[in-house]
């Protein structure tokens, strides 16, 4: 406050002596009016004077303001007055409206006045106070004041709201606002309390800050939306950028999800306004954050999962692939589309299938490729097209095999009407543009990073230079165009595709010694003091001379390891090789290449190091180094060294892939274990079943042996079987009862049938006549069929003495008589047989019943036996038990004989065993009651 007042006193331009009294006057109504209605006069007035006269009202008035705050909450009107004026004297917005003469210490008002007001933290904890008031003329100009503040001052705002009780929820709150203006302000508010603070960022995101954002942002149209879904944008950023823990739970609410509607743009070529560019830019920046290289490797992934499964993805390659999108936006999707595919093989894989909308179709990546080698086209966007590429082949075995066999002889195109990567990528390394050169050899050492199999491959690749010249191979060419003295970015790209395809491949090393005029020219052009421009190149060269060194597997005579250290000592210098070497690494664009994969340069001149490029420097530097000290004994042990090593990796890879097989192996384990223990379960549960159905079968039993029992003393052998297998005494009984009347009625049945047949012996031996020869009695026993026909005979014998109507009469009676006995007799037959089928079946029931019988004879000699085992363990536990109360007693015995202090259980133990004797007795009374 002093220094305010001395700037005050020190300016020459101030405000007339009338003016700062009026202000004086206005601060004493303010504290000391009584009315309300005269304070709340003084505070607008006070209001007005302040953007004019900022530096007086603040000095004077401040305090007052902040007591009116405290005091005058009741009336809203006033306190919007007092937040107001206060928000005029912090904030620098109307700075620009200041003359150009004023001094340059009259800016620094803002940040003075903010001190003064955070000083006292109450001061902060007041305003977010306020800001609970839903009361417009409160709450908007607090929120605006608020954010003044944290412009001001950020970091010491910050803190006290973040120790302040419900601080940041409060803020939270003015999200949900139905007052638009409020809402936006809300937002721009809390872009400036998350900013560069990652506790706030947490708190603010676990207050469903994601969810009420994307609400905004739907409802305001998503890209198509104003100014309020950039702000939203930007707040999205904030919270993300930088944080694991926002980001995690960002991707673990299915956030993802929701992104996918910004990215619907159409093929329309027509409605890009400057904010819906803008929209779509931030968009696309807020995806890259999710799947940054910088960020933890598993979240990556995880993020890049969410988005191909999701459609995200697809929907970017969409854009990608449409026309009429705005350069700009077309780069930055590019980049993003980079950075969603890298090192994530599920979206490397979709992307190499994704095709242009063109005829006939071509790859996406091919005519990527196009745009890059083409000089014609901007800039970014070439170095966007080049990251695409080193993010498509970044950890992507398969994808760096499919560039490069389209290079190799078999797969080339002989018709021509096709264009593949590799032809494009050969014709970018030769072509006149400088900036093609290198964009082409550092894409095609991305297609050898890591690779050994594509470094020798790429051996293979032929190349025609002129009708009637043999072909020449692609590493010739190269060191070819090398000695040519070509421009330094062409030469730098072609040094370090060479130096990233000779490391690690002996092979390569081989081919190119084998061109007797490589090492010559490195070692001229090492050796020689060339300006500042070329040392790099010097360095390059240094570098590809030492890889040739350090993997050389000495299989040319002329050009082994040591032959090589001693041309380089005779030619060069160790110490000045090193030198050389190191200029790498030196270099200013060398720093700025290694932060970052992203090609991202302001200009093609400073388009030399590539980010991979700058990693196999920083790994051969120092080894390349060593190896060109080291004697040939040396080289020697550390040759035994590598095979020793190699056959310990080569040991280290059987294993491994024997743990990859028995990692296999026990998954299976462990599926079949979970398999089993469903089954375990599931047999448990019917053994459960089974036992318990086992006790209701004994309960049974012992019912049904309590009942037979009983049934013993009145019945016989056969009824002590009536109750079988859920057939009750009763069922048996009936039956019996069945069978005697079954039994009597074919007893009565045959005494009929003997009736008959007597009856119809008497009619035969009334018919029979005394002169007859014939005996009809010795016939008494045959068929009914033969005694008709004796009848008949007789019939025909005439009787003397008798007319012959007297005998006519006699037959027809006789014949009635007899087919009325036969008929009967049929049906005496046809219920014989009923009854014996009827019989058979009761028999067959009956041996049913005793099979069942035998049947649960058996289950109660097994319970029997169990029962007998059980009392068996019984006796074996008491007789533990004895000796165990035994192994006690006598250890008390011995404590007691040692002095020790025992608890004296007797009693209790006696008193106990009382009882069960009084249980016991009880019992026993029950049953013998029973």
């Amino acid at each position: 406050m002093n220094f305010l007042r001395g700037v005050m006193g020190g300016q020459s331009a101030g405000p007339q002596h009338t003016e700062a009294e009026t202000i004086q006057k206005l601060c004493d109504r303010v504290s000391s009016s009584t009315l309300l209605d005269d304070r709340r006069n003084a505070v607008r007035a006070l209001k007005s004077l302040s953007k004019k006269y900022r530096l007086e009202v603040g000095i004077q008035a401040m305090d007052h303001l902040i007591h009116v705050l405290q005091t005058d909450r009741s009336d809203s009107e006033i306190i919007g007055y007092a937040l107001d004026t206060l928000y005029n004297i912090i904030s620098n917005d109307e700075e620009e409206e200041v003359e150009e003469n004023s001094t340059r210490q009259s800016e620094d008002f803002g940040s003075q006045f903010t001190e003064i007001f955070i000083k006292q933290q109450e001061n902060v904890t007041l305003l977010l106070s306020l800001l609970e008031e839903f009361d417009f003329h409160v709450r908007w100009p607090g929120v605006k004041l608020l954010t003044s503040l944290l412009k001001q001052l950020g970091p010491q705002v910050q803190q006290i709201i973040l120790v302040s009780p419900m601080g940041v929820s409060r803020l939270m709150d003015l999200l949900a606002d139905s007052r638009e203006v409020i809402r936006n302000d809300g937002v721009l508010l809390l872009q400036a309390l998350t900013r560069s603070n990652g506790a706030i960022q947490k708190i603010v995101a676990f207050e469903n800050a994601f969810e009420r954002l994307l609400d905004i942002i739907t409802e305001e149209g998503n890209s198509d939306g104003g100014i309020v879904v950039e702000d939203c944008l930007i707040l999205l950023q904030n919270l993300l950028k930088n944080n694991n823990s926002n980001q995690n739970f960002f991707k673990e609410g299915s956030y993802i999800q929701r992104m996918k509607p910004w990215f619907d743009v159409g093929d329309e070529n027509s409605g890009w306004s400057a904010q819906k560019v803008t929209n779509l830019h931030v968009m696309l920046q807020l995806v890259r954050v999710l799947v940054s290289p910088t960020n933890p490797p598993g979240a990556t992934s995880s993020c890049q999962k969410a988005m191909f499964q999701c459609g995200l993805l697809q929907q970017l390659c969409t854009i990608l692939m449409a026309t009429g999108v705005p350069a700009d936006i077309l780069t930055e999707t590019i980049n993003t589309v980079s950075e969603v595919i890298r090192g994530y093989q599920v979206n490397q894989d979709y992307f190499a299938s994704v095709n242009a909308p063109s005829n006939p179709p071509r790859p996406a990546i091919v005519v990527l490729l196009m745009s890059m080698v083409n000089e014609r086209q901007p800039f970014v966007l070439r170095c966007a097209v080049l990251y695409c590429f080193q993010c498509f082949l970044y950890k992507n075995q398969k994808g760096q095999g499919e560039i490069v066999s389209t290079l190799l002889p078999s797969t080339i195109d002989a018709t021509g009407n096709s264009v593949s990567a590799g032809q494009l990528l050969c014709g970018g390394l030769f072509s006149t543009d400088s900036l093609s050169n290198w964009c082409a050899a550092v894409a095609l050492a991305h297609a050898l990073q890591e690779n050994a199999t594509q470094k020798e491959q790429l051996l293979r690749v032929q190349l025609a230079t002129s009708i009637g010249n043999p072909p020449v191979s692609l590493l010739q060419q190269c060191t070819n165009i090398l000695s040519q003295g070509s421009k330094i970015q062409t030469r730098v790209g072609l040094l370090m595709l060479l130096c990233t395809w000779l490391s690690n491949c002996p092979i390569a090393v081989t081919h190119f010694l084998h061109n007797s005029a490589n090492v010559p020219f490195l070692t001229g052009q090492i050796a020689e003091n060339l300006g500042e421009e070329e040392q790099l190149v010097q360095g390059l060269c240094a570098l590809l001379l030492g890889i040739s060194i350090y993997f050389n597997d000495n299989s040319l005579e002329s050009y082994m390891k040591e032959k090589l250290k001693q041309l380089i000592e005779k030619r060069i210098g160790k110490e000045n090789f090193i030198e050389k070497l190191g200029f790498i690494s030196k270099h200013e664009l060398y720093s700025r290449a290694s932060q970052k994969p992203q090609p991202n340069f302001p200009s093609p001149e400073y388009m030399i190091f590539d980010h991979e490029f700058t990693k196999l420097v920083k790994e051969l530097e120092g080894v390349i180094t060593k190896a060109i000290y080291k004697s040939s004994e040396e080289d020697k042990k550390e040759e035994e060294v590598k095979k020793t090593l190699e056959q310990h990796d080569s040991i280290v890879t059987h294993y491994k892939n024997m743990i990859r097989e028995q990692d296999l192996q026990l998954e299976e384990l462990k599926q079949q274990i979970s398999t089993l223990k469903c089954q375990n379960e599931q047999l448990q549960t019917a053994v459960t079943q089974q036992v318990s159905q086992i006790q209701q079968h004994k309960d049974q039993y012992n019912l049904l042996k309590v009942q037979l029992g009983k049934d013993n003393q009145h019945q016989g052998s056969y009824s002590d079987k009536t109750q079988v297998n859920g057939i009750q005494s009763e069922e048996v009984g009936r039956l019996r009862e069945e069978l005697e009347e079954l039994k009597s009625n074919q007893e009565l049945l045959q005494s009929q049938l003997a009736e008959k047949n007597s009856l119809i012996e008497n009619l035969k031996s009334s018919q029979t006549s005394p002169g007859t020869n014939e005996q009809s009695s010795a016939t008494a026993s045959a068929r009914d069929s033969e005694q008709i026909a004796e009848l008949k005979q007789a019939k025909s014998v005439p009787v003397p003495g008798e007319s012959e109507a007297g005998m006519a009469t006699k037959t027809t009676d006789v014949e009635g008589r007899l087919s009325a006995l036969l008929q009967e007799t049929k049906e005496l037959k046809n219920e014989i047989k009923a009854l014996s089928e009827e019989r058979t079946a009761i028999k067959e029931q009956l041996d049913a019943s005793n099979s069942t019988i035998a049947i649960l004879q058996n289950e109660k000699n097994k319970l029997e036996m169990d029962v007998t085992d059980s009392k068996k363990e019984q006796d074996d536990l008491l007789v533990l038990l004895a000796d165990q109360d035994q192994k006690i007693f006598s250890l008390k015995n011995k404590l007691k004989e040692l002095g020790h202090p025992v608890e004296e259980e007797d009693e209790l133990e006696s008193g106990d065993q009382d009882d069960e004797e009084d249980e016991d007795e009880d019992d026993g009374k029950d049953q013998g009651h029973i």
